[in-house]
C-alpha cells in the first residue's frame, strides 16, 4: 500500500523492502550548509579532479581558491548574507565559482535560465529582488536591455575563453570577440579583471543549516513564476539521499556527464552537488550538442550521466558512438519527463551500465522517488520514495483522504527536502503545502508494493525534453496578436523531445493568420522551446458550461487524429 497519512503521521512505508540492501531507510545528516560540502571534499581530496572543461581541468584545492578569491571580491563590492545573486550561466567552471563563492558570504543564489527572453528575466530579477548577476558575455545584451527596470547594480561578466586551455582560448577570443565594455560607474566588471584584484581577506559568514540557499523559480501551473525557497539543509539533505540511493558510487572515483544544466534543481542536485559530495569530477558541457557530448564521452569516460529520456534517446540514436564508447558509464537517472521502456533497454544494453527512472519537484530539492538502482524495480513507474521521505495518493477532496492501491489520485510527497515555502507568495504556499505534505498536483496511481505510476502530468504542464512549458504562458502572449481572438495550448507527443506545443488558435472574423506569423510573433517574446511547433487554427474551442475551454478535449480530439 501507499504511505498512509493519519493525524500527520506515515503508519505504512511497504516500499522499504524493496531498498537496495545498502541504502537506509533513515539516515543522520550532518548538520552543515552547503559550502562546507566544498570544505569537506577540499580536506579530503585536495589534488582530485573537480572540473574538467573541454580539456582544462581544476583540482578541487584550485576550485577552492578561485571560489575564495571570488567570494572575496563580491564581498568587497558590497554583497552580504541574505543577498539575492542571480546566475545567467550555462555549464562552465565558472558556475561552481559563482555558485560556491556566493553561499560562502550567506548569499542567496537565484539560478536562472540562460534561455529566457527579455520579459522573463525581468520578471525573475525583479521578483527575486536580485542586485547581482554573474553572467555570459555572450548574455549581456539581453541583461542590459532590462537591467534599468531591475534592482541589478552589479554585473560580473564572464567569458568562455575565460576556462578554456591557453591555446584553445587564443583560438576562441580570435573567433569570438567580447561584446561588453566594463564600466565602474555601472559595476560591470569582466570575470577575468575582476579575479586579478587582490581583495581583503572575508573571513566567511556564519550560515545556519536553515537560512535560505536558493531561490528557484517554477512556473507552478499558473505560469506564473515564483521562487521555490530551498534552505541549505533541504539542498544538503537531498544530496545526501541521492548519494545513498547510488550506493554504488565510489568517492573520488567518479567522472560525471554534467549536462544537464546547474541552473535546474535536478542539474544542480545530481550534477554539480552530487560530484562535490563524493569528491568526483565533473565533466562540464554548456549545452546539449550531440556531436561535442559523443566527443566528451569518448575522451573522458564518464561514468555516470543525469538526464532527460530524450538526452539517452539521442545518444542511443547516435551512429559514432559505438557501445565501446559508452562502456564507461555505469550509473544514470532519468527525470524530466516519462522515460519510455524501450530508450532504457537500448540504453541499458549499450552501456552495460544502470539507468532508472525517478521523479522530483523544484519544490523537492529536487529528489523524491527513484527506482532502486540494482534491485527490484518497475519500469514505467517513478519508482518508491527515497530515504527518510513518504509518498501518498490522497482524494482531490478537501479532506485529502488516503486512497487505496489502484485508485487514482493527487501525489502527495513529506520528507525533509521540501521547501520552506513559495518566496513572498503566503497563499500559493497554503495551496500545495499542509502538515508539512506537499501537494504536487500530478495525478498518480500505486500499486500493492508502494510503486507509483503518474497518470497525469502537473495538470497542463508540458514536459519538452526535460523543460516545463506552461499552457497559460503560451496563451497569454498569443493573446496579445490583435488578430487572434482565442487560443488553447497543448503538448502533443515527439519522438526527439517528449512532447512539443501545439496551439490552436481562433482567428478575428474576416482576418488572415499565417502559422509563420504566429511563430515570428512569439520569437521575441518567449523561449525557444516555448514556441508552438504546431498551430492549428479553428472556429471555435471546446468549453464547459461556465465557458472553461476544456484542454483535454484538445487531446482528446489529437490522438484520435
Amino acid at each position: 500500500m501507499p504511505a498512509i497519512l493519519k493525524r500527520g503521521r506515515v503508519l505504512e512505508r511497504p516500499w522499504h523492502q524493496f531498498y537496495d540492501e545498502r541504502v537506509p531507510e533513515t539516515f543522520r545528516y550532518p548538520d552543515i550548509n552547503l559550502y562546507q560540502l566544498l570544505q569537506m571534499a577540499v580536506e579530503e581530496n585536495p589534488r582530485g579532479r573537480a572540473t574538467i572543461f573541454f580539456g582544462a581541468k581544476l583540482s578541487y584545492a584550485q576550485l577552492a581558491r578561485q571560489v575564495n578569491r571570488f567570494s572575496d571580491g563580491l564581498a568587497s563590492h558590497g554583497v552580504a548574507k541574505g543577498d539575492r545573486v542571480a546566475l545567467l550561466l550555462p555549464n562552465l567552471p565558472g558556475y561552481p565559482i559563482a555558485h560556491f563563492g556566493v553561499l560562502r558570504i550567506g548569499g542567496v543564489l537565484v539560478p536562472t535560465n540562460p534561455l529566457y527572453v527579455e520579459r522573463e528575466l525581468e520578471h525573475q530579477l525583479n521578483d527575486s529582488g536580485a542586485e547581482t548577476v554573474i553572467t555570459l558575455d555572450l548574455l549581456y545584451s539581453k541583461l542590459q536591455k532590462v537591467r534599468s527596470r531591475t534592482r541589478v547594480k552589479r554585473v560580473i561578466v564572464m567569458r568562455v575563453a575565460d576556462f578554456l586551455p591557453r591555446l584553445l582560448a587564443v583560438l576562441y577570443g580570435i573567433k569570438h570577440k567580447c561584446p561588453v565594455q566594463t564600466d565602474v560607474a555601472e559595476e560591470v566588471f569582466l570575470y577575468s579583471d575582476f579575479m586579478k584584484k587582490k581583495y581583503p581577506r572575508h573571513p566567511g559568514t556564519h550560515v545556519s543549516p536553515d537560512d535560505i540557499a536558493l531561490l528557484v523559480y517554477t512556473g507552478g501551473t499558473t505560469g506564473v513564476s515564483k521562487g521555490a525557497v530551498l534552505t541549505h539543509r533541504n539542498v544538503v539533505t537531498n544530496v545526501y539521499q541521492a548519494r545513498n540511493w547510488l550506493w554504488s558510487m565510489k568517492d573520488k572515483e567518479e567522472c560525471l556527464l554534467c549536462v544537464l544544466p546547474f541552473f535546474h534543481s535536478y542539474g544542480m542536485t545530481t550534477g554539480l552537488h552530487l560530484a562535490v559530495l563524493s569528491q568526483s569530477a565533473m565533466l562540464l558541457l554548456p549545452r546539449f550538442e550531440l556531436a561535442d557530448v559523443a566527443k566528451q564521452i569518448k575522451k573522458q569516460k564518464p561514468t555516470m550521466l543525469c538526464a532527460v529520456p530524450s538526452m539517452y534517446n539521442a545518444i542511443n540514436r547516435y551512429p559514432k558512438l559505438t557501445p565501446p564508447d559508452v562502456s564507461s558509464i555505469k550509473l544514470c537517472i532519468s527525470g524530466g519527463a516519462p522515460l519510455p521502456a524501450e530508450i532504457q533497454k537500448v540504453f541499458e544494453e549499450r552501456t552495460g551500465g544502470k539507468l532508472v527512472e525517478g521523479y522530483g519537484l523544484t519544490e523537492t530539492s529536487p529528489l523524491a522517488l527513484v527506482n532502486p538502482t540494482h534491485g527490484h524495480r518497475k519500469i514505467g513507474t517513478i519508482g518508491v520514495p527515497v530515504s527518510d521521505t513518504a509518498a501518498a495518493i490522497v482524494s482531490e477532496s478537501e479532506s485529502r483522504e488516503p486512497l487505496p492501491p489502484g485508485e487514482v489520485g493527487e501525489l502527495a510527497i513529506k520528507g525533509p527536502q521540501v521547501m520552506r515555502e513559495y518566496w513572498n507568495r503566503p497563499e500559493e504556499t497554503a495551496a500545495v503545502l499542509r502538515d508539512n505534505w506537499l501537494f504536487t498536483g500530478d495525478m498518480a496511481v500505486a500499486d500493492e508494493e508502494g510503486f507509483i505510476r503518474i497518470v497525469e502530468r502537473k495538470k497542463d504542464v508540458i514536459i519538452s525534453a526535460g523543460m516545463n512549458v506552461y499552457p497559460r504562458e503560451v496563451e497569454e502572449v498569443l493573446h496579445q496578436h490583435p488578430k487572434i481572438v482565442e487560443a488553447a495550448v497543448i503538448g502533443v507527443p515527439s519522438k526527439v523531445r517528449e512532447e512539443v506545443v501545439k496551439a490552436y488558435i481562433v482567428v478575428e472574423e474576416g482576418e488572415e493568420l499565417s502559422k509563420s506569423d504566429v511563430v515570428s510573433f512569439c520569437r521575441d517574446k518567449l523561449s525557444k522551446f516555448k514556441i508552438p511547433r504546431q498551430i492549428e487554427i479553428v472556429d471555435e474551442l471546446p468549453k464547459s458550461a461556465m465557458g472553461k475551454i476544456l484542454r483535454r478535449v484538445l487531446r482528446e480530439q489529437n490522438r484520435k487524429e
